[in-house]
């Protein structure tokens, strides 16, 4: 899938009718720690838009709040490709078959209401767009949902980009 600039997917947003976002980024409490990320950038850069809240994590049955997941092995394309795994960083316990399934509801919301762009929240295991926590540390890459988003070809935003 073609690498598109930070302009190009600003165009892209500007341009979108339909954008799949991050739930927790309109304030939904639905993060790992039950809080929320609301964001004002977010929500002005959606104005006149239809708007796909989404959270894949609570998506896919994982409670909120739930304990923090990071990637190990890999970034969200590793993850989908079978190559590393989403585990609780704290016990190792493999959450990677919720990741999975979340990345797909997801993708079929987005594919549903036909949103071309998502924004999603920068440095999550499951919607990172640039960053991702794997093995411990934030490193460059998508989490798991973006990567799917982006193998289909909906272009994905970081709400930091805005």
């Amino acid at each position: 899938m073609m690498e598109r600039t930070r302009e190009e997917r600003l165009a892209a947003l500007r341009e979108a009718r339909v954008v799949l976002v991050s739930a927790c980024l309109l304030g939904e409490a639905c993060r790992y720690d039950g809080k929320s990320k609301g964001s004002s950038p977010v929500i002005r850069a959606l104005e006149g838009k239809e708007v796909v809240p989404m959270c894949p994590e609570t998506g896919a049955g994982l409670g909120i709040p739930r304990p923090a997941v990071e990637l190990r092995g890999g970034t969200g394309e590793a993850v989908l490709e079978g190559r590393a795994q989403a585990v609780v960083a704290a016990t190792g316990e493999d959450r990677t078959k919720e990741f999975r399934y979340g990345a797909e509801l997801a993708l079929k919301a987005a594919q549903r209401f036909g949103a071309t762009v998502a924004v999603l929240k920068e440095r999550s295991p499951s919607c990172g767009t640039q960053g991702t926590h794997v093995d411990g540390v934030v490193v460059p890459g998508r989490g798991v949902a973006a990567a799917l988003l982006h193998s289909a070809g909906i272009i994905v935003i970081s709400d930091e980009e805005l």
